[in-house]
């Protein structure tokens, strides 16, 4: 007893046919497997040994190679493989136990000698796989000596017996009508000429009751009758077929037809009989996958779509026949699409096209559906595949197939298949340059501009002119949207700042979605004009942009924000700037960024802010000789000062003295401590700061605090009685540019201090000069009270 497995590969190309084809079996219950490879032409085959003598490989060559690859075969006793080196094909057999290999020379139905042939070429060779010993042939030593005569056998030719029928009787088949009309049905079927196979089919019938091929006659009708939909037709004749011919090789089929037909016409418990006897009966024929695909589409139509799916997919993952696969796949991606399972359906179509594009032409309709419901999913990639598998099948008279054509283009051009979309568009342009859809393509075309284009990438100015024609040809449409976008964009990357801010406006009101990154552009493009501005320091522009766009740029421009912010008195701005230095760990800028705090605080009036900050910037730098912040402490007075703080001002004056020594920068610090002096009437504090003020003034030749430190000083002399001193300070203002009332003023206070020293008439005369200044004065009648004493 033994099984037998065969499997057969066909290899065709108009100049080579390579048949292999691999056999199981046992003898004695030993396992052992043959291995077929014939061809046409006559090829070498060679065994290649170990030192035991043990055959490692065979190996064949053949001088032509085949159009497709030939994939790894294997089983239990052969590994088969195939390469191709310098334009020689070789298939490569390597043993999983023993081999031998065997030219096959002889066909022993047909001759009548054999002989022991040793020949390198052959047009047929056999290779045995076994594991200890090889079946049905004995191995015998050969003595040299021997004589390798022929073996004629004339009397003892083997037998062979050609076609039987069921009954095992020899068939004699001789060249009559039902043999030439049954060939004719096959040819109309194939065909597609359904009726007419189908009325020939029922004449044969008619005409040769007894014909030899009414099984044959009958399975064709079967196979029309579910091509035209006739399911009730199909199972009278499913029924007598069945009933005739059990045995026949085509049952199988038959069973998955009038299975499916029971279940159209919605006898199911009749489908769901056929549909057992096909899978028990059959579990290893194509006809069975088919069952089941036919089962799963009763399933679906009756809105168990999950069932369905999962037949599908089993079907989909165990068969190994093609048309089983592709319809498995098809109907599994319809149902991935309806479910929104846009990516794995998708995946489906493309295996389909892959392996046999054909298939959408040949399901032209349906196909067409599942183009449309891929492109209301948004998968335009999958819609147009669907497309160009339809038109490569087409006629271009076809009315479908101009649409079709242009569709190609479009839907690519909306995907990422930019490069293909340019393609599919020019084709369409060269068939049809008169076309109806020639302007749709042409708008797809511009739209891909921005894509794929012939431009080089550093011609600007030639990118430049092309999105400023496509934004005035397609104003307000989504190509001319899009060319501004690119034209901002490009404009950015060439650091055309200024240019994209002129844009602004026509850039944010794009679409919202579709551009989304519209505020981000026009927010870089701010940031690279506040750069230039401030690298020119156009401070109005730097707060200008800073306040729009709301722009924080990096510390290496904070120096630069900061003097124009101050510049423009934009107090926030400069203390943002300041506030996000205090806490530098370098030191220097951490005194420079406190001390510009200081500053901010000081001109926006935050003056307990500037107390708390001088203290600590003071500590920082009260060990320098030199610091460029020494300035503070004239700030600090000054804070003091405008707190009306008169201790700390007294106490601010005296580090001021110390930092700068007596400088015309403080005379009005020196004036104010005066006033602090006259309030306290603290006449030594008058004096100490009166004599520094005169004294700068008499340096530099100006006298900015006079009258004013002269008439204090001298009330302070008075009250002390120094009247010589007094003197000296109230006759300064003599040289001096005075009104009439502060002249009036300094000549009584003259004529007062010269009294006091016993210097009548000169006091008279001063009294006199105070009444003759201004008459009407406060001081003249002081004056004319004086001299009547």
């Amino acid at each position: 007893m033994y099984k037998t497995v065969l499997l057969f590969l066909l290899f065709l190309t108009p100049l080579f046919a390579l048949d292999i084809s691999l056999q199981g079996a046992k003898e004695n219950h030993e396992p052992y497997s043959t291995l077929h490879l014939s061809d046409k032409d006559k090829f070498l085959c060679q065994e290649f040994k170990d030192d035991f003598n043990n055959v490692i490989k065979i190996v064949c060559a053949f001088s032509k190679a085949p159009s497709q690859k030939v994939q790894k075969l294997q089983n239990s006793f052969f590994e088969i493989e195939s390469e191709i080196k310098k334009d020689t094909f070789f298939v490569i057999i390597k043993p999983y136990q023993k081999m031998k290999l065997l030219p096959v020379l002889f066909n022993l139905t047909k001759e009548e000698t054999t002989f022991d042939a040793h020949v390198e070429m052959s047009n047929r060779w056999m290779i045995v796989g076994y594991k200890e010993k090889i079946p049905y042939l004995e191995q015998v030593p050969k003595n040299k000596f021997a004589l390798n005569l022929p073996f004629v056998s004339h009397d003892e030719k083997l037998p062979y017996v050609g076609s039987l029928d069921i009954k095992g009787n020899p068939v004699y088949i001789k060249r009559v009508g039902d043999v030439t009309d049954y060939l004719k049905i096959k040819k109309l079927y194939e065909e597609k000429n359904y009726e007419y196979a189908l009325e020939l089919a029922q004449d044969v019938m008619k005409e040769y009751p007894n014909s030899l091929f009414r099984a044959e006659l009958l399975f064709y009708k079967i196979r029309i009758h579910s091509r035209l939909k006739e399911n009730e037709k199909l199972i009278d004749v499913a029924k007598e077929y069945l009933r005739n011919y059990s045995s026949d090789e085509n049952v199988a089929e038959v069973l998955s037809l009038i299975a499916r037909a029971y279940d159209k016409v919605g006898m199911n418990s009749d489908a769901s009989y056929f549909y057992d006897r096909l899978f028990s009966e059959h579990p290893d024929s194509v006809y069975a996958k088919w069952g089941y695909i036919y089962m799963a589409e009763e399933l679906e139509d009756g809105g168990a779509t999950s069932k369905a799916q999962g037949i599908y997919e089993s079907v989909l993952k165990e068969t190994d026949n093609v048309e089983v696969a592709i319809e498995a796949a098809y109907k599994l991606s319809k149902i991935l699409l309806s479910n929104a399972k846009v990516k794995e359906a998708a995946a489906h179509i493309e295996k389909i096209v892959l392996a046999k594009p054909e298939y959408f032409f040949q399901n032209k309709r349906n196909s067409i559906e599942l183009m449309n419901e891929f492109l209301d999913s948004g998968d335009y990639i999958s819609a147009a595949t669907i497309a160009k598998a339809l038109v490569a099948k087409m006629d271009r008279e076809d009315d479908e197939y101009e649409k079709l054509i242009k569709n190609i283009g479009i839907w690519l051009s909306q995907s990422k298949m930019k490069q293909e979309a340019l393609v599919a568009l020019n084709k369409y342009i060269e068939l049809f340059p008169d076309g109806t859809y020639l302007e749709d393509v042409k708008v797809a075309k511009d739209s891909l501009f921005f894509d794929v284009n012939d431009i080089d990438e550093t011609n600007t100015t030639a990118k430049f002119a092309m999105y400023d024609k496509l934004i005035e040809e397609y104003t307000k449409d989504r190509i001319g949207d899009k060319a501004l976008y690119e034209k901002a964009k490009l404009l950015l990357a060439q650091k055309m700042f200024k240019e994209v801010l002129l844009l602004e406006t026509k850039l944010l009101e794009l679409d919202k979605v579709e551009y989304g990154d519209v505020p981000e552009l026009v927010v870089d493009a701010a940031i690279g004009a506040m750069q230039e501005a401030l690298g020119t320091k156009e401070c109005n522009k730097v707060l200008l942009f800073s306040s729009k766009y709301k722009i924080d740029l990096s510390a290496q421009w904070d120096d630069g924000i900061y003097e124009c912010a101050m510049k423009g008195a934009d107090f926030e701005l400069a203390k943002k700037m300041a506030d996000r230095n205090l806490k530098s760990k370098d030191l220097e800028q951490r005194k420079k960024w406190l001390y510009r705090y200081i500053k901010i605080d000081f001109a926006t009036g935050n003056y307990s802010n500037v107390i708390e900050a001088s203290k600590e910037l003071v500590t920082l730098i009260a060990k320098e000789k030199s610091s460029g912040y020494k300035d503070i402490y004239r700030v600090v007075f000054d804070t003091y000062h405008r707190l009306e703080n008169s201790d700390k001002m007294i106490e601010s004056i005296a580090s001021v003295l110390e930092v700068y020594g007596e400088d015309y920068v403080d005379i009005d610090r020196y004036a104010a401590v005066m006033t602090v002096g006259s309030a306290k009437k603290d006449t030594n504090l008058i004096i100490g700061y009166g004599e520094k003020v005169l004294k700068i003034q008499k340096s530099s030749a100006s006298h900015p605090q006079s009258p004013f430190v002269e008439f204090t000083l001298y009330e302070a002399y008075m009250q002390k009685q120094e009247f010589a001193k007094a003197l000296d300070v109230i006759k300064i203002l003599d040289s001096a540019e005075l009104d009439k009332n502060q002249r009036s003023r300094q000549k009584y206070l003259l004529g007062n201090v010269l009294a006091k020293l016993w210097r009548d008439a000169d006091a008279n005369k001063a009294y006199q000069e105070s009444i003759d200044a201004d008459p009407k004065s406060a001081w003249a009648g002081l004056a004319k009270s004086a001299k009547e004493l």
